[in-house]
C-alpha cells in the first residue's frame, strides 16, 4: 500500500508537470485551474502513504533515504500548493514540480522503507528537529524556484522581448514576495531545527560534533540561507541580488550534500 500510493502520487505530479509544461509552451497566459487541483490530489494522496508507512512500520518516515526524501518532496509539494492557492504562483511548479517527481521517484527507487538502523537521537526531540529542518530546506528550494524565475523574467523585461516568459510567469514584485516569505519561513524553521539538533548534542554528548557531515551540511545550508537574507539589505537591486544568492546558494546546498554524502563511508543515516 505505502508504494503503491507513493506511485499514484508521483503519476498526480508528473501529470501536474506536463500541464503546466503544455500551458508554457502553448503561450497559455497562465496555468489552468486543473493543475492546482491535480498537485493538491497528489499531496493528498502522499499524505495517505506517508501515514501509511506510519501504520505499517510503527515510525515517522523521517529515517532511512527513501522516507526522507519522500517527506521532503511533500513538504515541497505544500509550500507550491499553499503558494499557488494564496497568490498568482502557478507557474513556479515549472520549476519545483520536476524537483519533487525526481524526489519521490528516486525515493521509490531506493525503497520507501525504515532504514533499520538504531538512532542514539530519538523521540519528539528527534521529529521536531528533523521535521522542522525539512521544512527549512523545502522553503529554501521554493526561493530557489521564485529565484530562477524572477532573474527570466527580468531578463525578458530587460531585453524588451515581452514574449511568452513575460505572458506565463508572475510578474517581479510577485516573484520577490515569493521568495521572501519563502526564505523567511524556511530559516526560521531550519534554526529552530539546528538548534534543536544542536542542544540535544550539547545535552548528551557534551560537544557540538561539528566533524560530523550532517553537522557539516547543517550549518552550511544556514550559512547561505543567512547570506539569501542578508542579501536583500541594502538599496537598487537588492531584489535581483537575492534571486541570485538564492539560485547559486541552493545549488551549492545540493552539490555539497551529494559531496558530503559520497564521502561518508555506509552514510546511510545522513538524510
Amino acid at each position: 500500500m505505502v508504494t503503491i500510493l507513493h506511485g499514484v502520487a508521483l503519476l498526480g505530479y508528473l501529470a501536474a508537470g506536463v500541464l503546466q509544461t503544455v500551458s508554457f509552451a502553448g503561450e497559455r497566459a497562465e496555468v489552468p485551474r486543473g493543475g492546482v487541483l491535480l498537485i493538491g490530489g497528489a499531496a493528498l494522496v502522499q499524505l495517505g502513504a506517508l501515514v501509511a508507512f506510519g501504520a505499517r512500520f510503527g515510525e515517522l518516515p523521517l529515517v532511512g533515504l527513501g522516507p526522507s526524501l519522500s517527506t521532503l518532496a511533500f513538504l515541497i509539494a505544500l509550500f507550491l500548493l499553499f503558494a499557488t492557492i494564496a497568490s498568482d504562483a502557478r507557474p513556479v511548479g515549472l520549476v519545483l514540480l520536476p524537483v519533487i517527481v525526481a524526489l519521490l521517484a528516486a525515493a521509490l527507487l531506493i525503497g520507501v522503507r525504515p532504514s533499520g538502523e538504531p538512532l542514539a537521537f530519538s523521540g519528539a526531540w528527534f521529529s521536531f528537529h528533523v521535521v522542522l529542518a525539512f521544512v527549512g530546506v523545502a522553503g529554501f528550494a521554493f526561493a530557489f524556484a521564485a529565484g530562477l524565475l524572477y532573474l527570466l523574467q527580468f531578463r525578458e523585461l530587460k531585453s524588451k522581448r515581452f514574449g511568452r516568459i513575460f505572458r506565463f510567469f508572475p510578474a517581479l514584485n510577485t516573484l520577490d514576495r515569493l521568495g521572501r516569505s519563502s526564505a523567511v519561513v524556511g530559516f526560521c524553521a531550519l534554526t529552530a531545527g539546528l538548534a534543536l539538533g544542536w542542544a540535544w548534542t550539547i545535552r548528551f554528548r557534551g560537544t557540538f560534533a561539528m566533524g560530523d557531515p550532517q553537522v557539516i551540511w547543517g550549518a552550511l545550508t544556514w550559512v547561505v540561507f543567512a547570506g539569501v537574507l542578508g542579501a536583500r539589505i541594502g538599496g537598487a537591486g537588492s531584489n535581483r541580488r537575492a534571486a541570485l544568492v538564492s539560485v547559486w546558494g541552493f545549488a551549492l546546498v545540493v552539490l555539497a550534500y551529494v559531496v558530503l554524502r559520497l564521502a561518508q563511508a555506509g552514510g546511510a543515516a545522513f538524510l
